[in-house]
């Protein structure tokens, strides 16, 4: 069966992503070589400039699909966890958490600031603020939560968390530092907590 166009589109799309992922986890946004991923992908560089316009807008999409697995794992953590305010924590804990792994703190955490900018201004992390918005203002609604501006409330906990994450990823000993990060994030949020 003749695959469209589109779908042949979509296919080249996702080796690039795949070649270009395997590429800047090893390499880094740096020395990763379009000549390579793209031989690897088996595929032209013009196929890399017609899908992503350049090297950027490639890491842009490699870390977009990153982050939003990310949000997915957070996401399903929190939900495991239960509901509401503890969901919140969960997921906060196990976007920091998320910190340890080599491609996380390689692509997303370390190449991914200094490259794409303001990681707040990140469609994927915009996402995630939006979702984190909505669950502060549905814990004020319920009482848990003290009244506070919820964007940026929304703003600081995900600010938090994320300079966490960053913090791990550059630390010589992550291990180590992982725990301190996590208690300090429960603690900095737990003041948003209405006391009864």
């Amino acid at each position: 069966m003749k695959r469209t166009r589109s779908e042949s589109m979509a296919e080249n799309r996702g080796k690039l992503i795949a070649a270009a992922r395997r590429a800047f986890a090893d390499k880094g946004f740096a020395d990763a070589s379009m000549d390579a991923l793209t031989a690897e992908a088996g595929l032209t560089r013009g196929a890399l400039y017609h899908n992503f316009g350049d090297k950027r807008g490639l890491f842009a999409a490699v870390v977009d699909q990153i982050d939003t697995e990310m949000a997915e794992k957070a996401k399903a953590r929190g939900a495991a966890a239960g509901t509401g305010w503890d969901a919140l924590l969960a997921e906060g804990a196990a976007y920091i958490e998320m910190a340890l792994d080599p491609e996380v703190q390689r692509i997303v955490l370390l190449d991914g600031p200094a490259v794409l900018g303001d990681p707040s201004r990140w469609p994927s992390q915009n996402s995630c603020l939006q979702v984190t918005r909505q669950a502060i203002e549905t814990l004020m609604g319920e009482g848990v939560l003290k009244p506070v501006d919820a964007e940026a409330a929304a703003r600081l906990i995900s600010g938090a968390a994320l300079n966490a994450a960053m913090w791990i990823a550059a630390s010589n000993e992550p291990e180590t530092v992982l725990p301190k990060a996590q208690q300090a994030f429960r603690l900095l949020v737990d003041g948003l907590l209405a006391r009864r």
